[in-house]
């Protein structure tokens, strides 16, 4: 088995490789390697699928209890000062290699499909090899200078990957606004590891934890300064995992194509964020005032993407809020302490979310032939109904996935978010009260999602409801573009027509909705309350498998039912409800709103988030630049100016004394001489 983690670096590399070769092809040459089309993908998707072979077999060998490996190299040294590069695995590094290989393979299959018109299509997946490589290198690092490389690589290739169809503004300012927003976290992050080394002198995270706790003990270092490093590291997950209030850049990314969306949603991007919370937990458990502010974070920002995600029509979107609730779920379970369950539910929610994501991806491209030359339209679920009988496979996968998430037992959902509620409870009542509303409130919307996209009946074809979404498009800068939809045109001009029914999408789309539909289903049972294996597997650094074991020991069948029966409960109330708005429509959800208009604007309008912050950092930066450049123009460009008027003038003027004639030489004395005489004369 040693020999498995001696080549464990070629888990990132294989996936480098893949992205290498087909991005010098398209370098060099272009017309060929685009030709050869499907020969680039199976060479990407099988070096994926060789990562995920390796990763299978490293989990296993760590479930099997080998110890944990690092190995390291130096990479610069000065001094007393060394820092090394390598890759380590353990547990955690074991079981997050294996949910991002598995993902992006399903991702990467499910692509053929998706992309087959797309001129783009080899690109595209040069950008998602090199997606995963850079969150597989993200995993393996062993020191916070090597993850914060990984982490900005991570960054790229999202702007890349939102902003593929960069022809289009609304792609371009959607990379545009993810960059900048991460931009804002990746610096305090940045400041945060920057401010540890110099308190503990390393960049290695037990390193850094113990000694920071030593510091504070002995008060060595402040506990506000303590506190202050602990956020500025927060700050990168804040940004990275979409928390309040660098949650915005989230929803717009749907702009790029769906297969990236289900990445990014599931296994990268976002998971990173959680992923260094739980990397960096030997620092924030000695600091209880930033486990505190990390709890509440995530406790609103579970509600606030969940009452965002209530109101939204586009299915997309609607999924991106979804994601930004979840991931709340995750970080308020890292900041109660309850590290077992937040990356419990990273994992469920990799595979249920993934499968979400691709499921409405396999929806647009059956309504894509229905909506013709207005692929808008194609994600708008007020066209959509009654497609479960056009496509039963998406529909049942999608319904599958929307179980999952609304905690319905046995579904994986139910498992890891009825651990986090019942730590929550145990710490604090106020934060389980927000998550236990929010689960009721994420079981609305999600089945408000499945019943009006896949029950009742098809409205692609009312032309009036197409008419007056049109007409309401006319004020938006890109109408005929929606996130994640075919360019205008592109379906006519390979072959696509039009069709006045939905259609099930190729194998190829299909199958990865199977496969992933199996641990959406049963992954969870790995962590029961009965027997968790998954907390056996993955406990905090601070724990040992002793006190591990003891806990569970202690398990109260009583208050296990009595919170899941909470949990489950307010979920079929949600449920219930969305049933009798959308699918027996016994209530109507216009007439509700009309009563309560001003909170359905708030949703509707996404908290004003977007608007406050276009307003005070768009246009509040861009009346700054105007007064910058007015001081540029007016002081400094006036200050330069001015400095040569004064010397074009006194040029101007010297070259009629500098004649070269004695005569007005001794003139000019003569003159200086009796205005000397005059002066000293007068005084």
């Amino acid at each position: 088995m040693e020999v498995i983690y001696e080549y464990a670096w070629l888990i990132p590399v294989f996936p480098l490789v893949g992205a290498m070769l087909v991005g010098l092809g398209l370098i060099s040459l272009n017309q060929v390697t685009n030709r050869l089309r499907q020969l680039n993908a199976v060479v990407i998707i099988s070096l994926m699928g060789a990562a995920m072979g390796l990763s299978l077999a490293l989990l296993w060998s760590q479930i099997q209890g080998h110890a944990p490996y690092l190995r390291t190299l130096e990479w610069a040294a000065a001094g007393n000062f060394h820092l090394s590069m390598g890759y380590t695995i353990d547990h955690l590094t074991a079981v997050m290699l294996v949910i991002v290989t598995t993902v992006a393979l399903l991702v990467m299959v499910y692509t053929d499909g998706y992309m087959a018109h797309d001129p783009g299509y080899v690109r595209f997946y040069a950008y998602l090899s090199l997606f995963g490589s850079s969150m597989l290198g993200l995993v393996v690092s062993p020191n916070l200078v090597q993850i914060y490389i990984f982490w900005e690589l991570v960054g790229m290739c999202s702007y890349l990957l939102v902003g593929f169809w960069y022809d289009r503004k609304a792609a371009a300012d959607a990379c545009q606004k993810a960059f900048v927003t991460n931009r804002v976290g990746d610096f305090g992050l940045l400041l945060g590891i920057l401010g540890l080394f110099w308190a503990t002198g390393s960049f290695d995270f037990g390193v850094i934890g113990d000694r920071l706790s030593q510091l504070i003990e002995t008060g060595s270092i402040s506990n506000l300064l303590a506190i202050l490093l602990a956020i500025l590291v927060f700050l990168g997950p804040v940004a990275k995992s979409a928390q309040f209030p660098l949650h915005v850049w989230l929803p717009d990314a749907m702009e790029g194509p769906t297969p990236i969306s289900a990445l990014i949603h599931a296994a990268t991007m976002v998971a990173a964020g959680v992923f260094l919370i739980a990397r960096m937990y030997p620092v924030f458990e000695h600091v209880p005032a930033a486990m505190n502010v990390i709890a509440f974070t995530g406790a609103f920002t579970a509600f606030l993407g969940a009452s965002i995600a209530i109101t939204q029509n586009d299915i997309k979107k609607g999924l991106a809020y979804s994601t930004i609730s979840q991931l709340g779920y995750m970080v308020m379970a890292m900041g109660l302490g309850s590290y077992s369950a937040g990356l419990f539910h990273l994992m469920t929610h990799a595979y249920f979310k993934a499968m979400l994501f691709l499921g409405s991806g396999s929806v647009i491209h059956g309504m894509e032939g229905v909506v013709g030359h207005d692929p808008a339209l194609a994600q708008d679920m007020r066209l959509m109904g009654g497609m479960r009988k056009y496509m039963p496979i998406t529909a049942i996968t999608f319904l599958v996935g929307c179980l999952a998430i609304s905690g319905i037992p046995p579904f994986a959902g139910f498992w890891s978010k009825d651990e986090i509620l019942g730590s929550a409870f145990e710490v604090s009542p106020l934060l389980w009260l927000i998550g236990w509303v929010t689960a009721g409130i994420t079981a609305f919307y999600m089945f408000r999602m499945y019943f009006m996209t896949f029950e009742g009946q098809f409205r692609g074809n009312d032309q009036k409801i197409k008419d007056q979404l049109q007409k309401g498009a006319t004020s938006s800068p890109a109408p005929n573009f929606g996130p994640g939809a075919m360019k205008q045109g592109e379906l006519a001009a390979h072959g696509g027509h039009h069709s006045h029914t939905p259609h099930e999408s190729p194998w190829t789309m299909t199958l990865p909705l199977l496969v992933l539909a199996i641990p959406s289903i049963a992954i969870g049972l790995v962590g029961t309350p009965y027997a968790n294996y998954f907390e056996e597997f993955i406990f905090p650094p601070s724990e040992t498998l002793t006190e591990v074991l003891e806990k569970a020991a202690q398990f109260n069948p009583t208050e296990f039912y009595i919170m899941a029966g909470a949990s489950v409960g307010i979920s079929l109330i949600g449920i219930t409800l969305a049933s009798l708005m959308y699918l027996w429509r016994k209530i109507n959800p216009a007439a509700i709103a009309s009563q309560i208009q001003p909170v359905y604007e708030l949703s509707l309008n996404k908290w004003y988030f977007d608007d406050i912050y276009h307003r005070v950092f768009v246009l509040g930066l861009r009346r700054l630049a105007r007064q910058v450049m007015e001081v540029d123009f007016r002081v400094v460009d006036g200050a330069v100016n001015l400095t040569g008027l004064f010397t074009l003038v006194s040029g101007e003027g010297l070259k009629y004394l500098e004649n070269g004639r004695a005569q007005f030489y001794a003139l000019i004395i003569f003159g200086a001489v009796l205005g000397l005489v005059i002066v000293f004369g007068v005084t």
